[in-house]
């Protein structure tokens, strides 16, 4: 959810600082910052460093050892309120700044951002991230097992996500299998269930936890069982260079974990 930063709050908190001590501004939000205080040029002749906003804490930590007090105006480490909220600054308003930030990561690599195959390729990659990322939500229909009390599986379903720790894509096919007890799904849900859970920065393991609690949630079902194998990128292309290796993950709930026929079953058909 976004959070609008306003001038008139900006000032309301600068107000409350000791104007007396001399600010050295974080580029760039914080320079915002320093210019309403005591700034100045370096790290150096400061008192304090600040900044607009401390998030994760990456840039604090980034000037630990330099012995300077370092504050962020906002704190989502210790505002409660600000905790789940994307911070907009004033000028941080405009137009494409989503874009500008691809821009800067290519300029950070040395890529030419005029040339013809870049023109466009910030304002795409934003889109793509914007889409990918954001899974449609869906009404889990259910209807009457009619006293159905066999296995259902539906395999070989597709899936594509993001790695969180390298925003690299991973990818492959699930498997999903419940034993109804009173209720049972259309097949298509068991596909989008498995595709809402993929479209987002994730980690194999949490894909597959999440589409068997979601399934045990909504079906209360006898069983639950579903296993994801998938290829990733950031495996295959950067560090061990593996390429072809495949990660499988697996998640049994009720009759899956306690029954060892039903178990061997599915192990089969996987």
């Amino acid at each position: 959810m976004e959070y609008i930063v306003s001038w008139q709050e900006i000032k309301e908190r600068t107000s409350r600082l000791d104007k007396s001590l001399k600010y050295y501004g974080v580029p760039r939000g914080g320079q915002y910052i320093s210019a309403m205080l005591n700034p100045v040029d370096t790290i150096e002749e400061s008192d304090v460093i600040i900044d607009d906003l401390i998030d994760s804490g990456s840039t604090r930590e980034r000037f630990k050892d330099t012995g300077k007090k370092f504050i962020g105006l906002f704190d989502k480490q210790t505002e409660e309120h600000l905790k789940d909220k994307w911070l907009v600054f004033p000028w941080e308003i405009k137009e494409e700044p989503i874009e500008d930030n691809v821009k800067r990561i290519l300029q950070y690599i040395g890529e030419d951002v005029h040339r013809e195959g870049l023109q466009e390729t910030p304002k795409r990659y934003a889109k793509f991230l914007k889409e990918f990322l954001s899974p449609k939500e869906f009404t889990f229909t259910t209807f009457s097992s009619e006293g159905m009390d066999q296995m259902i599986v539906q395999k070989d379903i597709s899936f594509f996500s993001l790695c969180e720790h390298h925003l690299a894509p991973f990818f492959g096919t699930a498997t999903v299998a419940y034993i109804p007890n009173d209720k049972i799904v259309g097949l298509s849900k068991l596909s989008r269930t498995v595709e809402h859970y993929a479209s987002r920065l994730q980690n194999q393991e949490r894909i597959t936890q999440q589409i068997a609690d979601r399934l045990f949630e909504e079906l209360q079902p006898k069983g639950v069982a579903v296993s994801l194998t998938a290829e990733h990128l950031c495996m295959a292309m950067r560090g061990v260079k593996k390429v072809g290796a495949k990660t499988t993950t697996q998640r049994l709930l009720g009759q899956f974990m306690t029954s060892p026929e039903a178990r061997a079953e599915f192990m089969r058909l996987v």
